[in-house]
């Protein structure tokens, strides 16, 4: 058991599964000589070589590409994209090569091909570089996605993504990098897309993933002191889903509430309730509440940015509200 940073355990990940199989290899931008973005490719370069390591151009949709078709020929590619922001000019690469080959091809081709990417509101990156892309990925048949909230899950997920013959998309939250928190690398991981309970409760469910899991525990802590006692979930991953775990938390507390950093109109959470309310109707004593952004762009100024993505008092608002310490609140249009 070590005490390391997010980015650290990714590291880690990483240098251990290129140890054990050198199939795998690493490309994206500043990935080699600079060590990545956050520093998550770091000693991989001078460990490993050029051959394995690649430093690419500035061109997603190329690299991504490249990494699409090194995973047809044999290879366990890991795509290194800056931002999710940039994602967007590699969705033909993801959503019409990555997700669609193994399923055209009748299985003759599978697809290990893992994608990293950091996503989510850091500080003060304004519009075009604080998005939350997670709902466009979602609706993507073929593509699996995780979203480790610790560092823990940071090491396991990515290392069960390399070694995945599917195409796996890895969103670490921006803001989530220098946290700390205990690795064990000897530990037996659970399967990627079992959802966590990280606090039991008995008054309701509240469920999150990536970092506002984090704000939802910090929530919880909060109505404790006020006897208000919260079940906090955290996903791990978005497709596909642990409807399982979910529904049976549900079913104890009878409230649902969803965290989530995505806009609230289309965002994961919608899919939340909808399959969750269909599941758990009749254990429901009120309906579910989702604390989401706000439907607007990012914006730079700081004071704005903290006022449109939820914060704990936010969630633990929405939580007095739902068992009824609170009067209910007309949600925005």
């Amino acid at each position: 058991m070590q005490i390391i940073s997010y980015w650290q355990a990714l590291n880690l990940a990483h240098d251990a599964e290129m140890a054990a199989d050198d199939t795998v290899i690493v490309l994206g931008e500043d990935v080699g000589l600079f060590g990545g973005t956050y520093r998550v490719t770091e000693g991989l370069y001078a460990q490993y070589g050029e051959r394995r390591v690649l430093d690419t151009p500035v061109s997603e949709g190329s690299f991504t590409g490249l990494g699409v078709g090194a995973a047809m020929a044999g290879l366990r590619p890991v795509v290194e994209i800056m931002t999710v922001n940039f994602a967007l000019l590699a969705l033909d690469a993801i959503i019409n090569m990555a997700a669609k080959i193994p399923f055209m091809s009748g299985g003759q081709f599978t697809m290990p091909l893992t994608i990293r990417i950091p996503s989510g509101t850091a500080h003060q990156l304004a519009a075009q570089h604080s998005q939350r892309l997670e709902h466009t990925l979602m609706n993507v048949p073929g593509l699996r996605i995780v979203v480790p909230a610790t560092p823990q899950d940071a090491y396991w997920q990515l290392r069960q993504a390399i070694r995945s013959d599917d195409c796996v998309i890895v969103l670490e939250h921006e803001l989530l990098n220098f946290d700390q928190g205990p690795v064990d690398t000897a530990a037996v991981a659970p399967p990627p897309h079992r959802a966590a309970v990280r606090r039991e409760g008995s008054d309701l469910t509240v469920i999150s993933y990536s970092r506002m899991a984090n704000q939802a525990l910090i929530a919880a802590e909060q109505l404790a002191a006020e006897g208000i006692e919260a079940e906090v979930l955290d996903l791990r991953s978005l497709s596909p889903i642990d409807w399982e775990t979910c529904a049976a938390s549900v079913r104890k507390t009878g409230h649902l509430l969803i965290a989530e950093e995505d806009s609230r109109f289309a965002g994961a959470g919608a899919e939340l309730v909808a399959e969750l309310t269909e599941r758990c109707f009749s254990s429901l004593r009120a309906a579910p509440l989702r604390v989401a952004a706000l439907d607007l762009p990012n914006p730079y100024n700081k004071t704005l940015e903290q006022q449109i993505i939820p914060q704990p008092a936010d969630i633990a608002a929405a939580a007095r509200t739902l068992v009824g310490k609170a009067p209910r609140q007309e949600m925005p249009k």
